[in-house]
């Protein structure tokens, strides 16, 4: 009796820690993702960036007015575009967490 009872004990922790480990991956696929966005939409907003105040400075020796450098316009469109790689990241994430890796390496 007492081995039946140690072996669903084993068996129990055994689920247990498996539970807590898929959990942890699912966790780290999440976050990994929504790295991955952030950094991706961070990059485009700076090279849009780059991209507008060049072109903003050619533009303004061209029509022959004052060029102004606002920096915190600047902070705020690569705010913007950071927030962008979140809040689109956030559900392909979640569903990249969500698979079972059987089911995800079988699709691929």
């Amino acid at each position: 009796m007492e081995r039946w009872l140690l072996l669903v004990i084993h068996l129990i922790l055994q689920e247990h820690l498996l539970q807590e480990l898929v959990t942890l991956i699912s966790q780290e696929v999440l976050l990994q993702f929504l790295v991955e966005a952030v950094v991706l939409s961070s990059f485009g907003g700076l090279i849009g960036i780059v991209l507008a105040l060049v072109s903003s400075s050619l533009l303004a020796g061209v029509l022959q007015v004052p060029f102004v450098f606002n920096a915190p316009i600047v902070m705020i469109g690569f705010a913007f575009s950071a927030a962008v790689g979140v809040a689109f990241g956030y559900v392909p994430a979640r569903k990249a967490a969500r698979l079972d890796p059987i089911e995800a390496l079988r699709h691929e």
